[in-house]
């Protein structure tokens, strides 16, 4: 007889995800994750499997998750430059998440180590830039973005600054600096 799941599988992944947030894949042992999800050993590989599958499902329910909020912030009926600065702004506003961002993180550490987290982060990527692409043309046909501007180079030009965003705030203390870069990347729309 299959026995109950005494769980429900995305709350322990959240938990999984901040675990592996907070200090990376490698230095994560299973212990640890057995300790911090709550549940027994036997049931992480029952239900996500070994350690690596268990990152690639957190890795997947992050990027879900930052993708609706992202497909909200979208969502709104705002003009396109005050999207883009909220875009912007949430990477500084981390309310009780570890500072960074869970692919970036991934992007960095195991990037060149392991094909399947690397196609992963860079498909994430790309769909973030398609976002942003469309928000841009939506922008200048709307006349609030000079339509001469190339709108796959500013696309580009602010995934750029996203990450880079992304990766400041782990260590960066002066929120006028990130606050700066944020308006300076603004500009290029003016």
């Amino acid at each position: 007889m299959a026995r109950h799941k005494e769980f429900e599988v995305n709350e322990v992944l959240d938990k999984a995800i901040q675990l592996f947030w907070m200090q990376g894949y490698e230095k994560t042992s299973m212990q640890e994750l057995v300790e911090y999800m709550g549940i027994h050993r036997r049931s992480i590989y029952d239900t996500f499997g070994d350690k690596h599958a268990l990152y690639m499902c957190a890795l997947k329910r992050y990027a879900d998750i930052q993708s609706n909020k992202m497909s909200l912030l979208v969502e709104r009926q705002e003009p396109v430059k005050e999207i883009l600065r909220h875009f912007l702004e949430t990477t500084l506003e981390k309310e009780g998440d570890p500072q960074g961002c869970l692919l970036v993180n991934s992007g960095v550490e195991l990037g060149l180590l392991d094909q399947e987290v690397s196609s992963f982060v860079e498909d994430s990527y790309s769909k973030t830039e398609k976002l942003l692409y469309n928000l841009i043309l939506a922008g200048q046909q709307t006349g609030e973005i000079e339509a001469k501007l190339d709108p796959e180079a500013l696309s580009h030009y602010f995934m750029n600054a996203w990450l880079g965003l992304r990766t400041m705030v782990k260590t960066a203390t002066n929120q006028e600096k990130l606050s700066g870069v944020m308006i300076t990347t603004l500009s290029i729309l003016d």
